[in-house]
């Protein structure tokens, strides 16, 4: 079976990324932090499906973590068909108030972990003749709406993220093929007021907030397209272009 990694595979958006792949035929190595109940849950669901599961625990910000992360996996999973960096940092901070920790914390785990675990990997990835990988960024990076403000520092960095994935299809093609999902509304902030949840709803063409599984069901697509590289495919509910 072909592997798969997803980091911040135990809850949200990665949870459904990673069931999603294993009931598209990927055994799947799940990544966490803290969150490692959940994974295991996770782990359980998948081996109910008939896949092998493996749970990984690292802390992405520390880049000696991310390093040692991808030696492990490597050492268990010398041929890995795709890479999912899922696993983000987010929060809610006035601009005037964002401090460099603050910053720092979004680069290092938004930016520096998929970078240097894309670079960790590469020689599995290269080993496989299908890999793929795909990044998890953000439709407000190129289109911000009314629950994006006081997040300047998390839109930053999935920026880069998202810039990071078209320079790396160039550079890794035609070997490694390389795109981005970018999520819309999906499982809205919990500092979303009623009154921004229902104009973002009467802004959306499809007319409801997004599902984590929407998302998991766009990485599945862009994790078996041979001919799509370079790409970031917004998952909003048409609000993008609303």
């Amino acid at each position: 079976m072909p592997i798969a990694v997803v980091t911040g595979a135990g809850i949200r958006v990665g949870r459904a990324i990673a069931l999603a792949l294993g009931a598209n035929g990927f055994d799947v190595v799940l990544h966490v932090n803290r969150s490692l109940e959940p994974a295991l849950e996770v782990k359980a669901k998948l081996e109910a499906m008939g896949r092998r599961a493996f749970v990984e625990q690292a802390d992405l910000a520390d880049g000696d973590a991310v390093t040692k992360l991808a030696q492990r996996i490597r050492a268990e999973h010398p041929v890995v068909e795709l890479l999912v960096n899922s696993a983000a940092a987010y929060a809610h901070v006035d601009f005037e108030q964002v401090t460099p920790a603050q910053l720092e914390h979004m680069w290092r785990v938004n930016v520096a972990a998929p970078f240097f675990l894309v670079q960790g990997l590469l020689p599995a990835l290269k080993t496989s003749p299908t890999a793929a990988i795909v990044n998890i960024t953000d439709m407000a990076v190129s289109h911000a709406y009314t629950t994006t403000h006081f997040f300047a520092h998390y839109l930053a960095s999935k920026a880069a993220l998202d810039q990071l994935t078209r320079s790396l299809a160039l550079e890794l093609g035609p070997a490694i093929r390389v795109n981005a999902v970018a999520p819309g509304p999906v499982a809205m902030a919990a500092e979303t007021t009623d009154t921004q949840r229902k104009d973002i709803l009467n802004r959306i063409p499809l007319g409801r907030e997004g599902s984590p599984d929407d998302v998991a069901r766009a990485v599945v697509f862009l994790a078996t397209a041979p001919y799509v590289t370079g790409q970031t495919l917004r998952v909003d509910g048409g609000l993008s272009v609303a």
